[in-house]
């Protein structure tokens, strides 16, 4: 679900000291005594593709190069990076035990990957993580490549995401616009001044908007007089947060299954705490929902997408979905809609505070369009062109997490000139492409004009087509806040 995460999808996180040494002196036991194996006993499998591998590190037989990772003393997606730095490429190739990860941070390349070649990458690694929050690969966003993956995406494209959902649900979203204003003014003081911590508005706006469109309710709890969260919404959200932080962090059991049971990191029991605080309420409410419609209690006036997933029915009128297929899709919705979003206000306004002609201009834009008469609505949105360069240029300089969620090679693949073997996961630097110096002036710097068009015309979109930031991703397993 994009300050940078501390641990992020795709290879983010890193081992605690105590447990990287563990760890390194296991796979250096194992390379020694399976090496031997593997070299007297299984034959090896030639690639027949004259293609070279992406340039990277040497790997050390069997393990790759897990010791180098471990040893560096580095998150692993700050390791990748140096890697990437170091070959000075917009390509390069690390090897985890047996599985190659081809980080790309040149957007002409990750257009190949997700655009030319994207039937080609459209599968999910397997980890424990993606398959303890997917409840066994029951969803649309964590499951790897085949007929589930097939029928809830089909699910979500028809069902959630069209514009006539979209349309249908405006009245709520425009609800919590309201109470959001009412929130901050309270939080504010009722206009005396007091201070507003911008990322706990952001993200329980979110959550917020999350449960009215899901559940039909802006509450797990009793509601507050104010506006702002309970304590059982504060559990939520920050149980998403802690979820997201997980998901596909890097695991050293991903890489080496035998190591699964033994924990080494602490990464499994980590999933099932995040995972139990995860489904704790909102199961409770979809058991109860579900109930209600399978029993006659409850009938006819569809509110949610809650009712929608329940009463889908098929041609022949029996349900698409179990109640397990209903939570994990539910759980992807509020997994998509919950830490981008909110990262991206939060930086946009932090940047907008330490460049006062940033602000003066969008300021000067809300009240050119919109007046002090009245709140923003979503039909002023296609008007506020610099606001919304002021959201990209945060996506680009501040995306919510270092690599997008990983893309698997169903087949042998060469991109860019190089080898892609079977397998292999493929990243996309959120940081590298945003941050490219090749691609973009100054980079470094917050400038929203960067992205006006030159026809006073032309409309600025959140999304960016050509790969030169990470907004929502695109291609088959893209992002369904974008669709």
């Amino acid at each position: 679900m994009e300050a940078v995460a501390a641990a992020s999808p795709s290879l983010g996180a890193s081992f605690l000291p105590t447990s990287s040494s563990t760890i390194l002196q296991l796979l250096l036991l194992m390379v020694m005594l399976v090496y031997l194996v593997v070299q007297t006993l299984v034959p090896r499998r030639r690639s027949t593709c004259t293609a070279p591998l992406p340039p990277g590190p040497k790997p050390w037989p069997v393990v790759g190069n897990l010791p180098e990772m471990l040893l560096s003393g580095k998150p692993a997606f700050r390791w990748i990076h140096h890697v990437m730095e170091r070959t000075g490429t917009g390509i390069a190739g690390v090897k985890l035990d047996g599985v190659h990860v081809i980080a790309i941070s040149c957007p002409s390349i990750a257009r190949e990957v997700l655009k030319r070649q994207d039937t080609n990458f459209a599968s999910r690694p397997l980890t424990l993580a993606s398959e303890t929050f997917s409840r066994g690969y029951m969803d649309a966003i964590m499951s790897p490549y085949g007929d589930q993956w097939r029928k809830m995406r089909r699910v979500l494209t028809s069902e959630i995401v069209c514009p006539s959902r979209h349309k249908w649900l405006l009245d709520k979203r425009a609800d919590e616009a309201d109470n959001l204003t009412r929130y901050v003014y309270n939080l504010a003081g009722a206009g005396s001044g007091g201070a507003v911590d911008v990322r706990h508005v952001a993200r329980h706006y979110c959550g917020n908007v999350v449960r009215r469109l899901v559940f039909g309710r802006r509450y797990f709890g009793e509601p507050r007089p104010d506006g702002g969260p309970g304590p059982l919404e504060v559990q939520d959200v920050d149980a998403v947060f802690a979820s997201l932080g997980l998901l596909y962090a890097f695991c050293v059991s991903d890489y080496l299954p035998w190591l699964l049971g033994l924990d080494l990191d602490g990464h499994g029991k980590m999933v099932r705490e995040a995972n139990e605080m995860l489904t704790r309420l909102p199961d409770a409410f979809i058991d109860e929902r579900w109930r209600q419609w399978k029993s006659g209690e409850k009938q006819g006036l569809v509110e949610d997408f809650l009712d929608v997933l329940i009463t889908l029915e098929d041609a022949e009128a029996k349900p698409v979905l179990t109640i397990e297929e209903v939570k994990a899709q539910s759980q992807d919705i509020t997994f998509a809609a919950m830490d981008n979003p909110s990262n991206a206000v939060e930086w946009a306004l932090a940047e907008m505070v330490d460049s006062p002609e940033v602000l003066k201009k969008a300021v000067e834009e809300i009240d050119g369009v919109v007046g002090r008469d009245r709140l923003v609505q979503e039909s002023d949105i296609p008007r506020l062109n610099y606001l919304k360069a002021c959201i990209r240029e945060a996506f680009r300089l501040h995306p919510v997490v270092p690599f997008n969620v990983p893309h698997v090679a169903l087949a042998d693949a060469t991109v860019a000139g190089y080898h892609i073997p079977k397998g292999s996961h493929v990243i996309l630097s959120c940081i590298g492409l945003g941050r490219n110096p090749a691609v973009w002036d100054d980079p470094l710097r917050f400038n929203p004009d960067r992205h006006i068009p030159t026809d006073p015309m032309a409309d600025v979109t959140l999304t960016e087509n050509d790969l030169r930031f990470i907004s929502f991703s695109t291609g088959r397993r893209g992002c369904i806040a974008d669709l």
